[in-house]
């Protein structure tokens, strides 16, 4: 059976839940969402795949009971950044091989800011044992130095940085969905308050209350007046370098030239981009990695306005502009907003004649930077 992705669902992004928005409410929002997306019954539904930071003490298997689902086929991803792309790849493996033949992908948090600074301190053993007692700052502090070393390495200034983060958020001002619609000046992200040098506000990604769902199915399932989106090549890097590196490469290096080379495809063919963008730097290394930026020339790419257009990045505003919500649901966003460019879904946002996207995931830092990475090409015939 064709593995096909066939529908989306979102709940709101919000910075400020109300006390009837919490984690298991915002998932049933997207996962009815999807449902009505895809014109199925959630009778239909006999495989559920999730990833939350917040739904402790409650499990995959609680969130399956508390709506009604009687499933074949269940999976929970507990791996951040690269959850989404996780539970896509075992989601699709599972329709191929008949275990399942419709599955709910669904992410979400809603942590508020302190819960994901507890999450964030504790985050592992070596955070908890190691960074924490030192005041590391969590995930900012961490990138923070990433950043400079990515600075120092590709000769980039911070106003370089700013370019992005203002296309980026000039496309979320095209998504209802987005927390941050209002149009960002390159003055306002230079001037921006200082969270951890060179780190300011705007390279910090939003926490929000929100959740993300994806429906993959049989291109059959596929509703009449949409093509289904099928994934040409996945795959998946963990702990590549053993942290030996300087971050600014990521594990997408490890398979970006067999990923071109076994779809006999090159950079120039992709039409739209979701890129993981936890921080600035994080974008311009897993560009890097998928050798989307010519000769490595970092500079000359963040400067030239025109490859920025003729790529577009992020067309859902990215989590620096849409929301984080707690990571593992912004991964899933991306998915599905390259699902819609595909499917000619994306409103204002359209890219014209989008044929082929690229998605990644990347996160879960193990001291220094993300350990886990993976990239897909989506695409419709």
């Amino acid at each position: 059976m064709r593995p096909a992705i066939i529908a989306i669902g979102q709940s709101v992004y919000t910075r400020h839940p109300d006390e009837n928005q919490n984690t298991r409410t915002l998932m049933r929002d997207a996962i009815i969402s999807a449902i009505k997306d895809s014109g199925l019954k959630l009778s239909d539904i006999d495989g559920l795949a999730i990833t939350s930071f917040s739904i402790a003490p409650d499990s995959a298997i609680d969130i399956a009971w508390r709506l009604g689902l009687s499933l074949k086929w269940l999976l929970q991803d507990s791996n951040g950044g690269s959850s989404a792309m996780n539970m896509l790849g075992h989601a699709s493996r599972a329709i191929e091989t008949n275990a399942a033949s419709n599955i709910i992908i669904v992410a979400g948090d809603a942590t508020g800011l302190s819960g994901y600074a507890k999450i964030a301190n504790s985050y592992n053993t070596a955070t908890r044992d190691h960074l924490s007692p030192i005041g590391h700052g969590g995930p900012n502090g961490v990138y923070a130095l990433v950043t400079s070393r990515q600075m120092k390495k590709y000769n980039i200034d911070k106003i370089d940085y700013g370019r992005m983060a203002v296309a980026q958020r000039k496309w979320a001002s095209l998504n209802p969905h987005a927390v941050y619609k209002h149009e960002l000046t390159i003055e306002e992200y230079i001037d921006a308050p200082m969270v951890a040098d060179p780190l300011a506000r705007y390279d910090c990604v939003p926490v929000v209350a929100g959740s993300y769902a994806l429906i993959i199915s049989s291109e059959d399932n596929c509703p009449i007046d949409r093509k289904p989106v099928f994934i040409k090549s996945f795959m998946q890097s963990f702990n590549f370098d053993n942290q030996e590196g300087d971050g600014t490469n990521t594990g997408i290096s490890s398979f970006a030239n067999k990923m071109w080379e076994e779809t006999k495809m090159s950079p120039d063919d992709i039409d739209v981009l979701s890129i993981y963008d936890d921080y600035p730097a994080m974008v311009i290394a897993q560009l890097n990695d998928l050798k989307m930026i010519p000769n490595e020339d970092v500079k000359s790419f963040l400067n030239n306005e025109i490859m920025l257009k003729n790529k577009p990045i992020n067309t859902w505003g990215g989590m620096l502009s849409a929301g984080q919500p707690g990571g593992p649901a912004g991964g899933l966003n991306g998915i599905g907003e390259v699902v819609q460019q595909l499917q000619g879904r994306a409103g204002k946002r359209q890219v014209r004649n989008a044929k082929y996207g690229i998605v990644t995931g990347y996160g879960m830092t193990l001291y220094r930077y993300g350990g886990t990475a993976a990239a897909a090409i989506l695409e419709v015939e």
